[in-house]
């Protein structure tokens, strides 16, 4: 767990540097940095979906796990949780649901969060978390600087999402052949590039009712397996 709990810490250490300068930008120049923060969340994703050696498994993926991900209300109950911190830290700040739901998408649908993750349970290995730190330590300034305080509490499903999956990682080592860690690893770009449309305001697409789409790799691979011993 060491490398979440260090990765959640500077989540909220980057956060509070960007509300202290917040006050200090001018709203054009908020816009612009947004701008340049959608663009970028964009080639991220790009680059992790085009890593993809299976598309149809990919399209699958979205296509099932948004289902899931709607009949459970990922996205309203993470809009609510970011209404009721809202109203009971700092009411008075109207981009706090939208600084929380962001970051804690940006920051939970990543490859280094799911693989970091598994590194960390499976052989204590924390480096790839540790590196996670330094870049979502630096984009929680940026976040934070033109979102608010909702971008530190992203820090709490951060801490919950790469702590669950640390902790059941051993129970499921012997799925995570690289095949599917990559696939896995695809669908969260396409994701991680869904963030970036909704940054850039183009068109607001629930990426929190997609998130179970990451792991339908798993579950397919499980299915193959099966109907090959069958067979």
């Amino acid at each position: 767990m060491l490398g979440t709990i260090v990765n959640t810490v500077a989540i909220i250490i980057g956060s509070l540097l960007g509300i202290g300068i917040k006050k200090g930008i001018k709203d054009d120049y908020k816009n612009t940095i947004m701008d340049g923060i959608g663009l970028a969340v964009m080639v991220i994703g790009i680059m992790g979906g085009i890593k993809s050696e299976n598309i149809i498994l990919v399209i699958g993926s979205i296509v099932v796990g948004g289902i899931v991900g709607e009949i459970v209300g990922i996205e309203n109950k993470l809009d609510n949780l970011g209404n009721f911190l809202q109203s009971k830290f700092r009411g008075k700040d109207s981009n706090f649901s939208k600084g929380f739901v962001t970051a804690s998408l940006v920051y939970c649908v990543g490859a280094m969060a799911i693989v970091g993750s598994l590194e960390s349970g499976i052989q204590s290995n924390h480096e790839t978390l540790f590196a996670k730190s330094i870049l979502d330590g630096i984009s929680a300034i940026i976040f934070a600087s033109t979102l608010g305080i909702g971008v530190a509490f992203s820090s709490i499903p951060v801490f919950i999402y790469q702590g669950s999956i640390t902790l059941l990682a051993n129970s499921v080592k012997g799925l995570l052949t690289p095949q599917v860690v990559n696939e896995m690893s695809a669908v969260g770009g396409l994701l991680i590039m869904a963030i970036g449309i909704n940054i850039l305001g183009i068109k607001k697409i629930k990426v929190g009712n997609m998130l179970p789409s990451v792991f339908i790799p798993i579950i397919y691979y499980i299915l193959v397996n099966l109907v090959n011993l069958i067979r």
